[in-house]
């Protein structure tokens, strides 16, 4: 009774996360369509949150000295990269596209298995990917010259890019004896991907009148500070947590393949509240894209002991290869 009870507060509790990571996208487009870099979005998505979380990286603050470089990883991929190529590309594209073509990092994790490492891979693990690439050239109407923007969909592909980049570090990374706690983890990524992104982005140049303002959402006029806050407070700080608590109550492959409802979840809202109204092909694609990450993350190869793992990720991440969720 209480086994049951605890699965099911888990997978409550993976649905929550996978409903605050989708919002991150429709929540920040109407800012930067606005006029708010994109850039400049993700330095405060990610400065606003490693603020709230401060308390966490102190208390866990001996992860500096045992994995550094770890730690670099996840700032710089899962914080920096993943988020500034996601927002770049929906500044382009629709937020659901940009998702879904986020979901081909369990093709290129196997891609680097198979080819890279030279470690065999399943029949069925193959048909998830050629599923997967098969939905994306629905996603983006191939058959119609790339009617979508070539650009916004190379700043999507960087975020798959990014995030296979991470996973694979990750399995690397994460020592049995010696695995870092994941809240700690994203703690010390928020941070460092903060201190990257302010490099970058420069938000001294940032006009910040403009969150004092409202701005348009599907037609309806919404506070810029409110979805601001939204996206620090629930797609963010929120999404991390409850993604960390979900797989230490679920196992880590029932909470990745709860992740895949990230996508729908995220197309839905924007068709909501965004008017991103998709066609039926790129529907069925989207379909096939989200099989084939599952597919692929069930054939993926298991390292010998899992640890917790929180995503805006694929699947593959969150299932397979120990490591904290990035979060689109």
């Amino acid at each position: 009774m209480h086994a049951s009870k605890g699965r099911n507060a888990g997978l409550g509790i993976a649905l929550a996360s996978a409903f605050a990571f989708g919002g991150s996208g429709v929540a920040a487009k109407p800012l930067i369509e606005a006029g708010l870099d994109p850039l400049h979005m993700v330095w405060l998505r990610a400065a606003g949150a490693a603020l709230i979380m401060l308390p966490l990286a102190w208390r866990h603050r001996d992860l500096l000295r045992r994995k550094p470089v770890f730690l670099l990883g996840f700032g710089l991929l899962a914080v920096a990269g993943v988020q500034a190529f996601y927002f770049a590309s929906i500044s382009r594209i629709p937020v659901g596209v940009a998702l879904l073509v986020e979901y081909l990092g369990p093709a290129l994790v196997l891609g680097w298995i198979r080819f890279v490492q030279r470690r065999p891979v399943t029949r069925a693990a193959v048909a998830g990917v050629v599923l997967a690439v098969t939905g994306l050239a629905c996603v983006v109407e191939v058959w119609a010259g790339l009617s979508f923007d070539v650009l916004g969909l190379l700043l999507a592909l960087g975020a798959a890019c990014c995030q296979a980049c991470y996973f694979i570090l990750s399995d690397h990374g994460d020592d049995g004896e010696d695995r870092a706690d994941p809240l700690g983890v994203i703690a010390y990524g928020l941070l460092i991907g903060t201190a990257v992104l302010t490099v970058v982005s420069r938000p001294w140049q940032m006009d910040f009148s403009l969150l004092g303002g409202d701005v348009d959402m599907g037609g309806t006029r919404v506070a810029a500070w409110l979805l601001l806050g939204w996206v620090v407070l629930i797609a963010t700080v929120l999404a991390y947590v409850t993604g960390v608590i979900s797989v230490r109550k679920l196992s880590p492959q029932v909470a990745g393949v709860v992740a895949c409802l990230e996508a729908v979840i995220a197309t839905v809202l924007a068709w909501v509240l965004l008017r991103e109204h998709l066609s039926l092909p790129q529907i069925l694609g989207g379909s096939l894209v989200l099989l084939g990450a599952f597919i692929a993350q069930s054939q993926a190869p298991k390292p010998p002991s899992p640890g917790p793992v929180a995503p805006d990720v694929p699947p593959v991440a969150a299932g397979e290869l120990s490591a904290p969720r990035t979060g689109a």
